[in-house]
């Protein structure tokens, strides 16, 4: 199944021209594997109303299967992604977002204040990624073995999850 991806950064710099979006690259080399398409990749000032609306677009408007976002998912006053992500989301997927941390915990403490939320709309996947291109490395690294698998259950699959281990009794 070819994904559609929607690569979403929120910077208020990059917004401007005067930062070169080097997470959003990072996230577009990452995910070739999947297979993928990336089919809109925006940048974004950091406002949470445009973010809304531009989550909105990716899924209601433009029908991608996955939008990965970088940036905006810290504590200073202007990271607002995970507001603007919990504010479109049907369903919230806790375990992807715990398992990010986890793994960045392993390198700098820091990742114990990322707030990254990730979730569904309709038959979307959303990602949250911090903004640096290191960190996007980290967290995306440790959750594209999963996405094929959630994707086709997010679209409705039936197939078993886990094949049953014959060697086991039941």
């Amino acid at each position: 199944m070819m994904i559609t991806v929607g690569i979403l950064t929120m910077s208020d710099k990059g917004s401007r021209g005067e930062r070169e979006d080097l997470s959003g690259e990072e996230i577009r080399r990452m995910i070739i594997g999947l297979p993928s398409e990336v089919r809109a990749y925006e940048i974004i000032p950091d406002e949470l109303d445009i973010i809304k609306d531009k989550l909105i677009e990716y899924v209601d408007k433009k029908g991608l299967d996955l939008i990965i976002t970088t940036g905006g998912t810290g504590v200073s006053p202007r990271d607002v992604t995970p507001e603007a992500t919990l504010a479109v989301i049907e369903k919230e997927l806790p375990g992807v977002s715990e398992v990010m941390r986890a793994e960045s915990l392993k390198k700098t403490p820091n990742a114990m204040i990322s707030r990254a939320v990730c979730g569904i709309r309709k038959e979307s996947l959303i990602i949250n990624l911090p903004g640096s291109p290191r960190a996007v490395r980290e967290n995306l690294i440790v959750v594209l073995p999963v996405i094929n698998h959630a994707l086709e259950k997010i679209k409705g699959s039936t197939v078993e999850c886990a094949v049953p281990d014959k060697t086991q009794p039941v």
